[in-house]
């Protein structure tokens, strides 16, 4: 079981208007509205603020950057957009789909990581799920974070 295609910015002819609508209305239909179940409780977003008509959850699965101000289109980030409820559907039964908590300051996450590859990040709330991001893992430095975090929480 493969996840979706990519949406590609070249299938757009290079019009990022285009491209950017069509990556926001996958972002509401397939994820923000689609009614996503994680483990038996529902995933949602986070709507608010919102930046030119777009959810706060919609830039953070899109763009990239430390700054919330300062953030660019990530275009691996946006050509993997169906891979978000692809990976959280599949989480529990997929095998190249590893699973682990961590804490960062008081939120809890829950980590799904697709061939460590692509990692989706949910927040755990108490009767719900928060979709926090998700984006491609490529760095050298992060992928070994990464399967450290995951491996010792695995021998736990």
């Amino acid at each position: 079981m493969n996840p979706p295609d990519l949406l590609r910015f070249a299938d757009f002819g290079g019009d990022w208007a285009a491209y950017e609508a069509e990556l926001n209305r996958v972002f509401l239909d397939e994820i923000a509205r689609a009614g996503l179940v994680f483990r038996g409780e529902a995933v949602n977003c986070r709507r608010h603020a919102e930046v030119a008509g777009r959810w706060a959850s919609y830039w953070h699965l899109v763009q990239e950057g430390r700054v919330e101000d300062d953030r660019t289109p990530d275009l691996r980030r946006c050509e993997r957009l169906r891979w978000v409820p692809w990976v959280i559907k599949n989480a529990v039964a997929h095998p190249e789909i590893d699973e682990w908590q961590n804490t960062r300051g008081t939120e809890v996450n829950t980590l799904l990581w697709y061939r460590e590859e692509y990692l989706v990040i949910l927040g755990q709330r108490s009767s719900y799920w928060l979709l926090r991001s998700a984006y491609c893992t490529e760095k050298s430095g992060r992928i070994a974070q990464l399967r450290k975090e995951r491996d010792a929480s695995n021998r736990r």
